[in-house]
Formats: C-alpha cells, sequence, structure tokens
C-alpha cells in the first residue's frame, strides 16, 4: 500500500480504507458510493481505488465494468503460505519475527523476577526476624493484587520498549520466586546437616550458599518454567490493549489486536495464527514445568 503516495488514490467516504490510508499519511480523493468510486475509476479520475474487496457492490461494479483488481490480504498461496495482513504484509514472517519479540521480553521478563526474587526468598527464610515479616508483607501484598491489572499499571507508567515491558511483567512474579524460595529455606535450614555446619563454625553466608541454595534449585528451575509461559500470556495480553512494543515491531498480541476488526469482513487468518501460536508456545513452556516437576520432584518420581 506505500506505492500509492505517488498516485490519486480514491477512496468511499468514512469507509475503512479512508481510515487506513489516514494512518500512513497517504492522500485520497472521497467519493459518496462505491459505484461513484469505480466510475471515477474507470473514467481515469484516479489512478487506484482502495476498498474492501469483499464488498459485493465492489464486485458487482468491477465484474461489470472488467476492471482489474489487487486484493491486499489473501489467505493462502504460493508467495504467503500463511497469507498477507490488511497492510499486505507476509503473516508468516511476523510469526517468525514475532516469535523473538515475545521470548525476549517472557524470559527476560522471568530472569529479572527470579534475580531479584530469589536472593530475597534466601534472605529473608534464611535471617527471619522483623525483617523477614515486613518483607513478607509486602511481598503479599503485591501478590495479592491482579496480576495483569497491575502489569498494565505499570507498562503505563514505564512507558514502551523491551525492557519497559520486561520489568512490568517481572514485577508481578517476584512475589512467586519470594514464597517459594522462603518455604524451601524455611524448612531447609532446620535440617541436621545445616545445624551440624552451624555447630562446625560454617559461616552464615557458607551456609546458605553451600548447604540450603543447592536444594531450592530444583523448585526454581520448575517455576522459572511455568513463569515463562505466564510472561507470554501477559505481553500478549498488554500488546493487545496497545502497551506493548510500538508498531511495526512483529508482536503476537498486536496482530491480534490490529487484525479482529477484520474478522467480520472475512480476513480469519490474521488473527488465527498469531492466536494459534500463543496457545502453543504458552502450552510447550507448561508443559515442561510439569515434565521438569516429575524429574526434579523426588517423591514423584518415586510413584
Amino acid at each position: 500500500m506505500d506505492d500509492l503516495s505517488s498516485h490519486v488514490v480514491g477512496v468511499v467516504v468514512n469507509s475503512q480504507a479512508a481510515r487506513e490510508l489516514d494512518k500512513r499519511g497517504i492522500g485520497y480523493k472521497e467519493y459518496s458510493s462505491i459505484r461513484k468510486a469505480v466510475e471515477g475509476l474507470g473514467e481515469g479520475e484516479i489512478d487506484a481505488l482502495v476498498a474492501n474487496a469483499k464488498d459485493p457492490k465492489l464486485k458487482k461494479q468491477v465484474r461489470d465494468r472488467n476492471i482489474a483488481i489487487k486484493t491486499v490480504g489473501q489467505p493462502f498461496g504460493d508467495s504467503f503460505v500463511l497469507g498477507t495482513d490488511n497492510y499486505g504484509r507476509d503473516v508468516l514472517s511476523r510469526i517468525i519475527h514475532g516469535a523473538r519479540t515475545v521470548l525476549g521480553i517472557a524470559i527476560l521478563a522471568a530472569l529479572i523476577s527470579a534475580g531479584v526474587g530469589i536472593p530475597l526468598g534466601l534472605l529473608s527464610g534464611f535471617v527471619g526476624g522483623l525483617f523477614d515479616r515486613v518483607l513478607s508483607l509486602i511481598m503479599d501484598s503485591i501478590y495479592s493484587f491482579p496480576g495483569l491489572i497491575l502489569a498494565i499499571a505499570m507498562a503505563a507508567l514505564l512507558g514502551p520498549g523491551m525492557l519497559n515491558i520486561a520489568i512490568a511483567i517481572a514485577v508481578i512474579y517476584i512475589p512467586v520466586y519470594f514464597r517459594l524460595v522462603r518455604g524451601k529455606v524455611l524448612s531447609v535450614k532446620e535440617e541436621l546437616y545445616v545445624e551440624a555446619a552451624r555447630s562446625l563454625g560454617a559461616r552464615a553466608f557458607t551456609i546458605l550458599w553451600v548447604y540450603v541454595f543447592p536444594n531450592v534449585i530444583p523448585s526454581i528451575v520448575v517455576i522459572f518454567s511455568v513463569n515463562v509461559a505466564d510472561s507470554i500470556l501477559t505481553e500478549a495480553g498488554l500488546s493487545f490493549l496497545g502497551l506493548g512494543l510500538p508498531p511495526p515491531t512483529p508482536d503476537w498480541g498486536f496482530d491480534l489486536s490490529s487484525g479482529k476488526r477484520f474478522v467480520p469482513s472475512g480476513y480469519w487468518w490474521i488473527i488465527t495464527y498469531p492466536g494459534m501460536m500463543i496457545a502453543l508456545l504458552t502450552l510447550g513452556f507448561s508443559m515442561l514445568g510439569e515434565g521438569l516437576n516429575e524429574i526434579l520432584n523426588p517423591r514423584l518420581a518415586e510413584n
């Protein structure tokens, strides 16, 4: 559609085509009806007409006047296996490049939340006392807040950008790591081998790093995989609401948002394939977490 900027373009007044051309900064000539627009095209008043190819009135006018049309947004074909979107961009290419965006944000968010939640959980469970009570209160407060709403607030506060979106998502998952690690530390630090190390004069940092932390790692690996799956859904939700990366960056959530208005016109593939990828990737990481849990959990392994 970008090659229309050097031509005289016609559209029907107040149509979707007019709004799309306004977004791209392309000038156009308006007609009151599709019949007059097609007549203007036939008489040479305009070089091109932009309209909905599935409009029955357009089909009738084009068929009667034997005018060649170019359809932007096809379901399948030799060049575009999964079709094109409303701008004529290859859906398959956007899915492939969008995977890099989605996975990058999801994994970065999981790393940030783990990098903050794990040390705080270790210290809180090991030190105890007032420090533990205050930190637990803060984390419980964050954990009790609806996750997506908190992510929306953080994303709106921080603004667009890959790092900002990752931070907005990471905030809601920090309490998950904190609560898990703290619970494990409270259990492990009462074990006999920890008491033996303490009686032999081992320093607190040595006990925490050598004897306590290794017993927490299996649980962290499992929750990290599940966290990535949740982050994918949260990132898609933020992008769907317009709080993700700015266009034209490939993003599955943004493709769902921009393509939903074309579904009533029959362009189902614009949102179907990005939605399928979000569902499959989320399911894949969730199943990975379940598999790791069965492998690393001794009780499940025995069964």
